[in-house]
This record gives C-alpha cells, structure tokens and sequence, in this order.
C-alpha cells in the first residue's frame, strides 16, 4: 500500500525524527510505499517520495496552512493511508504525541502565578490550535488514534467522545543499546564530580512546562552541598539558580548524562508521555516524575521510581529525592515495560495496516 506520513518538522532532530525513521525504514521493509508530507525544505529521507507544504505568515496562520496544504498535494496523487503526527482536519491515523492541547492551557493556567493566569490560551495561536484540534479529535474526521499514555486516552474519550475500539495504546519507544552504553566515570569526571556527591539530571526544554523551577526548589529546601544538578537542554536560566546546579545546554552524548547521574528529577505540569523517563530508565537510571506526566505510568513506585501527584508538590519532591539518595546502590533499576523503539514501530505500523484495509474496504 501507499502510505502519507504528515509532520510539519521532519529535520529538527530528537526522538520524533529518529522515530519516523525507523517507521519509514519499517514500512518500506514489508514493501509499501511512503509519502513525507511536510514543510520541512531540508528533509530528505531516503527512499522516499517528498511532497513540500510551503508555509509563510504568523505563527497561527501556519498551523490551518499546513493542514490545508496536506490535503491539497494529496488530492492530487491519493495514497491509501494517511498517517498524521500533527493534528489535521481529516487523517486516517492520528498519532496523538502531543495531546491535547486544551488540557496543556489548563495546566499551565493551574500552575502560573496568579498574574499570569488570565493571559494563557488567548493568543491567536492557541486558539487556532484547539479549534482544529476539535476537528481532528471528532471520530469522523480521523478513523483511529494512536495515544501514547492512558492519561492522554482518557482525556480524548472525556472531551471529544472518541470510540474505546479505535484508540490505540502505542507507548513510545527508545534505543535501549545507546541509552545503556554512558560513561559513568568520564563523564562524573569532566563535571568535576566527587565519588561522595549525588547527582540529579533534569533533561529537556521548555523548562517552565517541565517544571524545572520545582526541582530548582527542592534542592534549595534540601541545602546540602553533596547535592548537585545538572539541567541538560535549552530554556531560560532563573537568575538566582542556586550553587549546586549546572546548566549544560543541549547535549549530543545524553547517555553519557544518564551514566554519570544517581537520579532522573523530572515533574512536569503537563507531558503526554516524556521519551527522557523511558531513556532514563532504559539507562537504569530511578526516575522521579509526575502524576501529569503520561510516561509515570510505567513507574514502579519505590521500585525504579517515585510519581509525585502534583508537580508543585515541593514536599513530596524532598522526599522523593531524599528517599533515592538512601540507596545509592539502586541503579540499574528494573523495568518491566517493553521500552524498545522495535516494539513502538510494529504496534504503529499495525494500527496503519488496520486502517489502510478498511478504508479499502470501504472504497472497493
């Protein structure tokens, strides 16, 4: 059969690349054909045929854009499957990575302060957002979902009806062999670390939804110089960062930051499932995250993690890390759940098979 993925960014690098890579790599494998719909102008995956949506103009007018563009070059040349890693009026598949976008105004209007709440979601951009987002979550604009977590599953069942027997839990998926081979000693030794300090990672951008200030604030409550952080990825540095925390920026060599970590501290105020806890834990790295984190959900409490139910909770964040730092003999810790990315592209591409043959079906 022939397959249209649709993803606006192809070429920016990180899970979500690496991801349609190896699904692309997948399909052509059993023989079918793919199509990149996208407005990525550098993309050019191997083997596949490339079909370009020029986008211009605001922030805002590029999301109906893309949308209307996917359609438009499709009518031309149909394909039997369309496969959508962004939110489209009308998609045979939708993989719902980002969840839903309502539910993240709602968060982060919960967890800003009392200043800040009235202005979240009512930027154009965020309306156009959520107004598609309805289309492309009704069941008869999209034939079956693929969620990721059962948090994100639940809300799109709440909010927009979408029938139990087409959503699809696909979990996501990482390389487990890259994630296991850091150097834990070279890399405790370029930071500059003693044997005897214990070290918490933060991992991501966008700090503010991933809640790095509340670990900012934990380590403070703790205030025990043996205590250090390490902040790896993009975002804005809070001016009064105490001592003991390092900001690395964006790093290539990640798994070398899982090595060299005791503790993976990562509460956000909304996440549909964050690929930086299967890769800690793929690392053998215990994880503290969230109950508004969809990827908590494969958290064994006290066993290789601790979920905090609210990301705020600064408490409970103290308690959480001085619980791990009273083993610190845990890692690697165990993990149940099948984390691969193997996994991931062969539950993905049944979903994708499931829908190609019944809208078949239905045309024939």
């Amino acid at each position: 059969m022939n397959i249209a993925l649709a993803r606006r960014e192809f070429g920016a690098g990180g899970g979500a690349e690496l991801y349609l890579q190896r699904l692309i790599g997948a399909l052509r494998d059993k023989g079918h054909e793919v199509v990149l719909v996208t407005a990525d102008a550098k993309a050019k995956p191997e083997g596949v045929e490339v079909r370009r949506v020029p986008l211009f103009g605001s922030r805002s007018a590029r999301i109906a854009q893309f949308d209307a563009g996917v359609q438009t070059v499709l009518a031309s040349k149909p394909v039997d499957c369309l496969f959508s890693l962004e939110r489209l009026s009308r998609q045979d598949v939708l993989r719902a990575g980002d969840g839903v976008h309502a539910s993240w105004m709602e968060q982060r209007r919960r967890f800003s302060p009392a200043w800040k709440r009235w202005l979240v979601g009512r930027g154009a951009f965020h309306r156009a957002m959520m107004d598609l987002e309805t289309r492309a979550y009704s069941p008869a604009n999209t034939r079956h979902l693929i969620i990721n977590s059962e948090m994100v599953a639940r809300d799109v069942r709440a909010r927009f009806g979408f029938p139990d027997e087409r959503v699809h839990m696909v979990r996501n998926g990482v390389e487990l062999e890259r994630w296991q081979r850091g150097d834990r000693e070279a890399q405790r030794a370029k930071w500059g670390l003693r044997p005897d300090e214990f070290l918490l990672l933060f991992a991501g951008s966008g700090w503010e939804r991933k809640g790095l200030p509340f670990v900012i604030a934990a380590l403070e409550k703790i205030s025990d110089s043996s205590l250090k952080l390490v902040v790896a990825g993009k975002g804005r540095s809070p001016r009064n960062a105490p001592s003991g925390v390092r900001f690395v920026g964006p790093m290539a060599d990640l798994e070398n930051a899982y090595a060299a970590a005791d503790l993976f501290v990562f509460p956000p105020v909304y996440e549909p499932s964050a690929n930086v806890v299967f890769e800690a834990l793929a690392a053998g790295l215990p994880v503290v995250t969230s109950a508004c984190n969809g990827a908590a959900e494969v958290i064994e409490e006290g066993i290789n993690g601790t979920v905090v139910t609210a990301p705020s909770d600064i408490e409970a964040l103290v308690d959480a890390i001085q619980s791990w730092r009273a083993c610190p003999n845990a890692r690697p810790v165990p993990v149940k759940a099948d984390l691969s990315l193997e996994r991931n592209v062969r539950e993905t591409l049944a979903v994708l098979e499931l829908a190609a043959a019944e809208r078949a079906a239905e045309e024939r």
